[in-house]
């Protein structure tokens, strides 16, 4: 799979879950499946880097399920998902001297997958009843893609 393709992915997941897929990512450039020594984002592949973001994606999870979760449209939630689709997709891109091109991937991915990600969840809403089916399932897609996404890089 292109570097290419693998930096849209990620940002579709950082649409869904904007901490996991920046976890995944610096789990994969701390086990060296992606190469991020050499530049500005050398920073995701050190030691401590993965186990703190990892900590914030289970409380970003978590705090998915509230009541009182804004809606991940409104303007600080959407950048942020825009930040974080752009920085795993650079990272995916630095490996190949390509990081604002996969920035810009990353970027495209999580408008993609914000949307596609409310989408879904009306929809699974509808189909149960409640919220909470559909925000599971979304968990368990962005967690189990952003996976194996980064195992592909290698």
């Amino acid at each position: 799979m292109t570097l290419a393709c693998l930096s849209f992915l990620i940002g579709m997941i950082a649409g869904m879950r904007p901490l996991t897929a920046a976890a995944a990512v610096s789990w994969a450039a701390f086990f060296g499946r992606i190469d991020v020594t050499d530049g500005w984002l050398a920073f995701l592949a050190y030691p401590l880097t993965p186990w703190i973001i990892s900590v914030l994606a289970v409380a970003e999870i978590a705090g998915d399920k509230l009541t009182s979760s804004p809606s991940r449209k409104v303007a600080v939630q959407f950048v942020t998902r825009l930040a974080t689709g752009a920085l795993p997709g650079a990272a995916g891109g630095a490996a190949s001297g390509w990081a604002l091109g996969g920035a810009m991937l990353g970027v495209t991915g999580s408008v993609v997958g914000t949307y596609g990600g409310v989408a879904a969840r009306g929809w699974l809403e509808n189909v149960f009843g409640s919220d909470f089916p559909g925000a599971v399932l979304e968990d368990f897609v962005a967690v189990a893609g952003a996976s194996l996404i980064v195992w592909a890089v290698a």
